[in-house]
C-alpha cells in the first residue's frame, strides 16, 4: 500500500505518491550584496519581513509560501528574502505601518515595487508575483512620500496644538474605550497623555483614561500573567495571543503610573501580573529579558482553545515557543517598566530586577562610546532604539535610586546618540535623529521613526533638567523639530507628539530630599517622593557631605532634619520634614 498524505493550499489537494512534494523555498538574510545578485541573476527580490510570534505570519507560511504555484514563480523570478522584523529594527521601522507580514517586492535596483500588508491567500500572491515579473513597475501600494520641510520653531504652533487635540478627542471609541475601532490594545502615550490632562482638570480625559485601564485588563492572560497583544472585532472579545516585550513593559508601565495617580488596587494588580509573566516566562538566567512568547501552540493553528486552559492544562501539551534573544532595546522598555512599579508599590525586589538586567545589558551589549547593540552580533546597527531604550531606563534607574552612576550611563547614552544619530539632512530636512547609523546600509537609507524621535525629545529634555547640560536641551528640540513638521505630527496617533511638546514647555515636577543618606528619614522622605503622579518629574536626593547635585539651580537650606522641598514653575515649597505631609502636599498636586 502506498503511504499517502494530503497537503491543503489555496483549496488544492496535493497528495505525495501521485505528484512531487513542494520543497521548502530557500531564504536567505537581508544583505549587502543583495541587489547585486538580483542583477546578476535577473531577478526580483521579495522580502517576507516576519515576526517570530506571529499566528499569520505562521498561516502565510504553512499555506502560501508552501503553495506549489506560488513557490514555482518565486523560484523562476525572484530572490526570497526573509527577516525577523524583531531583529532589524531598521527594517522594521521602515514598514511598520505595513503590519506582520509585510510584503515587499523590489526590483533589482532596490526600487520598491509593492508593499503589502498581513497575510496574503495563494492565488493572490501568485497574481502579484507573475504581474511584477511581467511587468516590473511600482504597482499602486507603492506611493511617492511628500517632501517635508522644516519649521523653525521646535515647538507645535497653537493652531497645529488645537488640531492634534481634536485628533486625538475624535479617534476615541466612546463605546469600547482606547483609540480606533478595529483593534483594541491599550496605546501607551494616549493613555498618559489623558491622564495628563487629567491632572490638570479635565474630565473628559479622566474618563477616557479610566475607561481605557479599565477595558484593557479582558487582555490579561488570568493563568499566567502577561498581556495578549490585541484585540480583533472592535472589542474586547477576540485577543490575539502573542505576548511581545513592548506590550509587556508599557502595560506595566502604564499601570504603575495609574495606580499612583487613582490609587486603584486593580491597576497595582494589573502591573504586578505581568512583572509575574516576565519573571516566570521571559527571564534569562543572567537576569535579562527574552524577547516574546509565541501566539501559537503549533504554528499556524489558533490557540483559543489552549489559552483557555489552566496552568497544568496548558503545561501538558507544552508552553508556546519563547524567543530567547536577548535585545538592549527590549530590555531597556524592561528595565523602565519595572522601575515605575516600584517607585508605585514600593517593593524593593522589582528594583533589584531591573538593577540586575541593567547590568546584565551592560556586560553584554555594551558598544564603545557609550551605546549599545541590539543582540550581541548585530547583522546592521548599531540601532537608535536601544541605546535610547537604555538611556531612558537609565534615566529611571537615577530617579528611583538618586545614584549618580546610572545619570552617568544616561548621559553617556546620550551622547553617543547625538553623534551616531543625528540626521544631517541628506534624508530631508537636518532635523531629527536616525533609525540607524548615517551610512547605506544593504542599499536602503536609514529613515526617521516618529515614535522614536518621541521618546529622544523626551529623554533628553528631561535629561537637561537633571543635569543642566544644554547640549541636551539641543538635542529635544532637534527631535521636536521633526515632529513639529505637520505631516508628521497629524499622523495617527497625535498624543505622543502632544506628550513631547508639552514637557518641552514646561519644567517638570521638582521634589528634593536635603539630608543624610544614612539617615532613615530622609529615606522615608525620598521614598514618599517617588509616588509623585506623573512620569514628567525630577526627583532628586541632596547629601551636602556629597558636594553639589549635577544640576544645582534651586538653593536649599541645610536643616537640622532632613526635608523635602516640591518645586513648580520657579516656587518652592517651605520645606517639609514628614512623610505624610510630603504626601499630602503629592496630593494637591
Amino acid at each position: 500500500m502506498i503511504k499517502k498524505r494530503l497537503y491543503m493550499a489555496a483549496g488544492l489537494s496535493w497528495v505525495l505518491g501521485t505528484a512531487a512534494w513542494p520543497a521548502e523555498l530557500t531564504w536567505q538574510p537581508w544583505s549587502d550584496n543583495l541587489f547585486k545578485q538580483a542583477k546578476a541573476e535577473h531577478r526580483l527580490v521579495i522580502l517576507d519581513l516576519e515576526a517570530v510570534w506571529c499566528h499569520w505570519c505562521h498561516v502565510m507560511n504553512n499555506e502560501t509560501y508552501s503553495d506549489p504555484a506560488v513557490q514555482a514563480l518565486l523560484r523562476s523570478g525572484y530572490i526570497t528574502v526573509r527577516v525577523d522584523q524583531d531583529s532589524r529594527p531598521d527594517l522594521s521601522n521602515r514598514y511598520e505601518n505595513y503590519g506582520w507580514p509585510a510584503t515587499i517586492i523590489f526590483d533589482s535596483n532596490g526600487r520598491e515595487l509593492a508593499k503589502r500588508q498581513g497575510y496574503i491567500p495563494p492565488k493572490p500572491m501568485a497574481s502579484m508575483l507573475k504581474a511584477f515579473i511581467d511587468d516590473p513597475t511600482p504597482g499602486p501600494s507603492v506611493q511617492k512620500e511628500d517632501a517635508l520641510s522644516a519649521v523653525e520653531s521646535p515647538f507645535l504652533s497653537a493652531a497645529l496644538q488645537k488640531k492634534l487635540r481634536q485628533s486625538f478627542a475624535e479617534y476615541y471609541d466612546a463605546e469600547h474605550g482606547a483609540w480606533g475601532t478595529t483593534l483594541k490594545f491599550l496605546d501607551w502615550d494616549c493613555v498618559e497623555y489623558a491622564m495628563a490632562q487629567a491632572r490638570k482638570g479635565d474630565k473628559e480625559a479622566d474618563h477616557m483614561a479610566r475607561q481605557t485601564l479599565d477595558a484593557q485588563q479582558a487582555l490579561l492572560d488570568p493563568v499566567w500573567g502577561g498581556v495578549y497583544q490585541y484585540s480583533a472585532g472592535g472589542d474586547w472579545k477576540e485577543p490575539h495571543f502573542e505576548k511581545i516585550m513592548q506590550m509587556q513593559a508599557e502595560n506595566m508601565r502604564i499601570y504603575a503610573l495609574a495606580y499612583v495617580q487613582y490609587h486603584d488596587p486593580a491597576y497595582l494588580k494589573m502591573a504586578e501580573s505581568i512583572r509575574s509573566f516576565l519573571s516566570t516566562f521571559l527571564t534569562s538566567p543572567d537576569g535579562s529579558f527574552y524577547t516574546s512568547q509565541d501566539a501559537d501552540l503549533v504554528d499556524g493553528v489558533h490557540s483559543a482553545d489552549y489559552f483557555a486552559l489552566n496552568d497544568a492544562g496548558r503545561r501538558r501539551k507544552g508552553i508556546p515557543r519563547i524567543d530567547q534573544h536577548i535585545y538592549a532595546r527590549e530590555n531597556g522598555w524592561a528595565i523602565r517598566a519595572l522601575v515605575n512599579l516600584y517607585m508605585a508599590s514600593g517593593k524593593p525586589v522589582y528594583l533589584e530586577e531591573a538593577e540586575g538586567a541593567a547590568r546584565a545589558i551592560l556586560k553584554t551589549r555594551t558598544l564603545q562610546g557609550g551605546g549599545f547593540s541590539h543582540d550581541r552580533e548585530d547583522a546592521a546597527g548599531p540601532y537608535l532604539g536601544d541605546t535610547l531604550a537604555m538611556g531612558r531606563a537609565f534615566l529611571d534607574l537615577y530617579t528611583a535610586t538618586a545614584e549618580r552612576e546610572w545619570l552617568t550611563h544616561a548621559e553617556e547614552a546620550a551622547d553617543y546618540i547625538a553623534r551616531t544619530f543625528q540626521n544631517s539632512g541628506r534624508h530631508g530636512p537636518a532635523v531629527g535623529y536616525l533609525t540607524s547609523a548615517e551610512k547605506p546600509v544593504d542599499q536602503l537609507s536609514p529613515s526617521l521613526e516618529r515614535d522614536e524621535n518621541i521618546a529622544v525629545a523626551r529623554f533628553a529634555n528631561l535629561l537637561f533638567h537633571y543635569t543642566g547640560r544644554k547640549e541636551y536641551r539641543q538635542m529635544a528640540e532637534r527631535a521636536m523639530r521633526y515632529l513639529a513638521i505637520p505631516q508628521i505630527a497629524e499622523r495617527l496617533q497625535t498624543a505622543g507628539v502632544l506628550l513631547a511638546n508639552d514637557e518641552l514647555s514646561l519644567d517638570p515636577l521638582h521634589i528634593t530630599i536635603v539630608g543624610p543618606r544614612k539617615d532613615p528619614r530622609a529615606s522615608a522622605l525620598f521614598v514618599t517622593a517617588l509616588t509623585a503622579p506623573g512620569g514628567y518629574k525630577r526627583i532628586e536626593w541632596w547629601d551636602p557631605g556629597e558636594g553639589r547635585l549635577p544640576n544645582q539651580d534651586v538653593t536649599y537650606p541645610q536643616l537640622k532634619a532632613p526635608a523635602a522641598f516640591v518645586c513648580a514653575q520657579e516656587n518652592c515649597s517651605f520645606p517639609m520634614s514628614k512623610p505624610e505631609a510630603l504626601r499630602k502636599r503629592l496630593e494637591r498636586i
